[in-house]
């Protein structure tokens, strides 16, 4: 599950075949002005996404590292907890991109 969430995050929409919509295209915000709207878009679209191609996962937070260091340095990193309520067992997922 984490392995299938990570790729969704990472795949931009139209890249996988015969599914266009499917991804959420973080590497496309890395030269964004990083202000909190971007937050917020990708945290929307992480969500969005998430329910649509793997509703067995609640996203439970969307955490990003703000520190000025990695914004000027153009590097998106970020924390997802999700739980896979199912099974009962909560997560976190942790990459920068």
């Amino acid at each position: 599950i984490s392995q299938n969430l990570k790729m969704l995050v990472l795949t931009d929409p139209g890249e996988r075949v015969m599914d266009p919509e499917y991804g959420v295209g973080a590497r496309t915000y890395l030269f964004s002005n990083f202000g909190s709207s971007v937050y917020v878009d990708i945290e929307t679209n992480i969500r969005q996404q998430t329910a649509k191609y793997m509703p067995m996962v609640t996203i439970e937070q969307v955490m990003f590292d703000k520190r000025p260091q990695t914004i000027d340095q153009n590097v998106l990193a970020m924390r997802i907890v999700y739980k896979v309520p199912a099974i009962n067992i909560t997560e976190m997922l942790e990459f920068t991109i």
